[in-house]
């Protein structure tokens, strides 16, 4: 398993994944295509619904057995077929929480025939009830102002008031707009926010996250950024190199935020 460790395949996810030793990560997380005819350099996204559906079921049976037994998935979807995927998974594993990504998608333009669809379907599956969760490792910090309403004895050496709240199962971060520093030439990159927060609360430090279809590699940064080690596999590999120029810029990266600090 070594020789797979912090290091980008370019190949299939199915055919990549299948050398794979089974019980050897410690999470998954999934940003399959969408199914919504999106150009990914190749023919990826453009299968109908059977297709699609018979395409998902394919991958996730061969991922699957790559987890621990504490091991968990983290798969987004589209509202498409989030319903068929999550019946799919609930039949092989145990379904924590359906997290709803708000894109934060400003209020312009869009269909006139239907409600604009902002957000992103997240699933998280378990294969066991002793999964890893490290709830403080991503809690987030009540303001002065919430603390300093708190000041009862009752609430005084509070755990949550001290080290902040559970996140919500409404995440409300940003999509990457053009702009945006963490952007790059990748049309469904994922905010490093939400990915970090999966690694973080779901995957012991020092562990394996494997990332079946990395694209812009925001897995594989996530993982470097946090401590633990990652195996990704790219089918496309002009997205191979986008990836390998973002983990190699980390080290700045990583330097200037400690100087920062």
């Amino acid at each position: 398993m070594s020789d797979w460790l912090n290091r980008i395949h370019c190949e299939d996810a199915i055919t990549g994944m299948a050398r794979l030793q089974d019980a050897s990560v410690d999470l998954i997380v999934a940003d399959p295509p969408y199914g919504l005819g999106k150009d990914y350099g190749n023919d990826s996204d453009k299968l109908d619904t059977a297709a699609y559906l018979a395409w998902m079921e394919e991958w996730i049976d061969i991922a699957l057995p790559k987890l621990k037994a504490t091991g968990s998935l983290y798969i987004f979807l589209t509202w498409r077929y989030s319903p068929e995927v999550f019946v799919l998974l609930k039949q092989r594993m145990t379904m924590v929480n359906e997290i709803i990504w708000d894109r934060r998608v400003p209020s312009m333009g869009g269909s006139t025939r239907r409600f604009s669809s902002v957000h992103d379907n997240v699933g998280l599956f378990v294969k066991s009830r002793d999964y890893h969760f490290d709830l403080d490792a991503v809690r987030i910090p009540y303001d002065e102002q919430t603390k300093k309403a708190r000041t009862r004895a009752i609430f005084v050496g509070a755990k949550w008031l001290e080290m902040g709240y559970n996140p919500k199962d409404v995440w409300s971060v940003s999509r990457l707009h053009r702009e945006h520093r963490e952007r790059a030439d990748h049309p469904t990159q994922k905010p490093l926010e939400i990915i970090e927060r999966m690694v973080k609360a779901s995957c012991p430090p020092g562990g394996v996250v494997l990332d079946p279809f990395m694209g812009s590699g925001t897995t594989a940064v996530a993982a470097r950024r946090c401590g633990r080690n990652f195996v990704g596999f790219e089918l496309n590999p002009v997205y191979c190199d986008l990836i390998q120029r973002r983990l190699d810029a980390l080290p700045s990266e990583l330097a200037a935020a400690e100087e920062g600090q």
